[in-house]
């Protein structure tokens, strides 16, 4: 069983590129992704385990780093939540994108960090630790700054409420990696031995999310997919190479300079998405960004650090 789950967590960049195409063949497949059972949002849910499963992973020890190491958090929270919105309303502008696509793509801009950054940075022979933290602690603030950033970069476009986007983001994100971090001090050895399967669990999470989105809009993605998609490689891309600039400036060294790239190109798009469908539910398109950022991130992400381990190491 484990051999299984280490295979997908290995060849996720595979098995992400085989949903999407699914989603796109039989896009009824994975509509259930956005419904709702019961009353509860079940792509929020998806979302939650996720993010639980990173809380069981973290310590107290991960938060407190944040004041060992106050430069280099500072520097990578800094870029995290002035570059990347900025870079997504400059690139949106750029492109003319629609009303949907732009607050789609604001909204991969403002959220915080993926988890997906800490595998990639371990990969690359990066400053796990630094990652970690930095996961973390953007991820902890994320429920001010999210939506407080949206606000202005997107609020005199369309209207939507600050307060609920933070409501939700504490329902899907903070109190998930609570509950984790709490089964972690409880039950440390378990979580330990369940740190095996995780990745996998996560990561096929994940697949069903973008699979979901895409599939559900299918039409949209089509019509439009040429100017989006590259959009959304120009975001990750430049990211990736304003986070060497910012940690070269700041005086980091190597493996520093590294993790800021990937933690700021990695975003955790699948709350994007999440955010996108709750609170702009007429905007279908605005769902689509996060979907596609998703898929790029750790197609392209795999590559790199691949190419990071190799020549920058």
């Amino acid at each position: 069983m484990k051999r299984i789950f280490k295979f997908i967590e290995k060849y996720f960049f595979i098995i992400i590129f085989l949903a999407v195409v699914i989603s796109l063949v039989y896009p009824n497949a994975f509509q259930w992704v956005l419904s709702d059972y019961n009353g509860i949002n079940i792509l929020n849910l998806l979302l939650s385990i996720v993010l639980f499963t990173m809380g069981t992973t973290l310590k107290a020890d991960d938060f407190i780093r944040v004041f060992k190491n106050p430069k280099e958090i500072s520097v990578g929270l800094i870029a995290q939540y002035a570059v990347m919105p900025l870079l997504a309303l400059a690139l949106a502008k750029f492109f003319s994108l629609n009303t949907a696509l732009t607050v789609g793509l604001i909204l991969v801009g403002t959220v915080p960090g993926g988890t997906a950054s800490d595998v990639i940075t371990f990969l690359s022979k990066g400053d796990v630790a630094l990652s970690v933290s930095l996961t973390a602690f953007s991820t902890v603030i994320s429920p001010i700054l999210t939506p407080l950033i949206t606000l202005l970069l997107i609020g005199n476009q369309i209207q939507f409420n600050p307060v609920d986007m933070f409501i939700s983001i504490i329902e899907i994100v903070i109190i998930p990696i609570v509950l984790g971090l709490i089964l972690n001090y409880k039950f440390p050895d378990f979580c330990e031995r369940l740190k095996d399967y995780l990745p996998a669990i996560s990561s096929i999470v994940i697949c069903l999310i973008v699979a979901g989105v895409i599939g559900v809009n299918k039409q949209a993605i089509l019509t439009s997919s040429a100017i989006i998609i590259v959009v959304i490689i120009l975001q990750y891309f430049l990211a990736m190479l304003l986070g060497f600039a910012v940690g070269h400036l700041a005086g980091m060294d190597r493996k520093q300079i590294v993790t800021v790239a990937i933690e700021l190109a990695f975003q955790n798009s699948g709350l994007s998405t999440g955010l996108a469908k709750t609170h702009f539910p007429s905007l279908s398109q605005a769902t689509v960004p996060g979907a596609l950022y998703s898929v790029w991130q750790n197609f392209a992400g795999s590559i790199l650090a691949y190419v990071f381990r190799r020549y920058l190491s």
